[in-house]
């Protein structure tokens, strides 16, 4: 069944997460910060992750950006930088600014072009994923953007990927969905989409009841992939 509908995961596919400490590393009056920027950046991430997976299954749902500020706290304490207000405040007024990786927008033109619906299904809150999308300049390229808050649970509870077939009326066999986090695309394989796993760090596969079906190091080769 050839594909129609491209789904994207939006934080770490299409945006760069590291792209808000790296930005306030480069900034004046920051030196202490850049020696630790890497390693916040990286725990901040795993932090907000881990937090998703464990409020799932708690049933303890609450936004993203509640997620994404519990991380940044745990991140900032861990590092020994804790107290310090302006900087988290920084950290988290850059995170509504994300880059999109540079492949980005070539990638998303040419799929419309091949007259593909795109759209990107996330964790994030409905005004977090605005701002990122607007900031990075890409609304005009993508169907629309679907957030897990409609459903009131994180991914990977398969109810959020319902929400690709209910918005576009599209078997799983016509989407292929791609994410940067190996979990999501493992999840997605096991409901039935198309996968691909943008796989940048060239890390292991998870161990899944199932598997991504293919592996990118960007996001460059998509609309290859798309047109089968």
């Amino acid at each position: 069944m050839p594909i129609t509908t491209c789904i994207f995961d939006a934080y770490g596919t299409l945006f760069d997460v590291a792209a808000a400490a790296r930005s306030a590393a480069s900034e004046p009056g920051r030196e202490t910060f850049a020696r630790h920027w890497p390693a916040i950046a990286e725990k901040w991430r795993l932090k907000q992750l881990q937090y998703t997976w464990l409020r799932a299954v708690m049933g303890e749902h609450v936004g993203f950006w509640q997620v994404t500020q519990d991380g940044l706290d745990w991140a900032l304490e861990a590092e020994g930088l804790g107290g310090d207000a302006d900087l988290r405040e920084r950290l988290l007024q850059l995170y509504w600014e994300l880059e999109a990786y540079p492949e980005v927008p070539t990638m998303l033109a040419a799929l419309k072009e091949a007259g593909k619906d795109t759209a990107i299904l996330s964790n994030g809150a409905p005004d977090m994923l605005d701002g990122a999308v607007k900031s990075a300049g890409i609304g005009a390229l993508l169907d629309d953007v679907l957030s897990v808050e409609s459903v009131g649970i994180f991914k990977p509870a398969r109810v959020v990927y319902d929400l690709v077939g209910q918005r576009f009326g599209c078997a799983p066999e016509e989407v292929l969905f791609v994410s940067s986090n190996g979990w999501d695309a493992c999840a997605a394989a096991g409901y039935g989409f198309n996968t691909v796993w943008v796989n940048r760090a060239g890390d292991p596969v998870d161990r899944l009841p199932a598997a991504p079906d293919r592996q990118l190091t960007d996001l460059s080769g998509i609309p290859d992939l798309a047109r089968g």
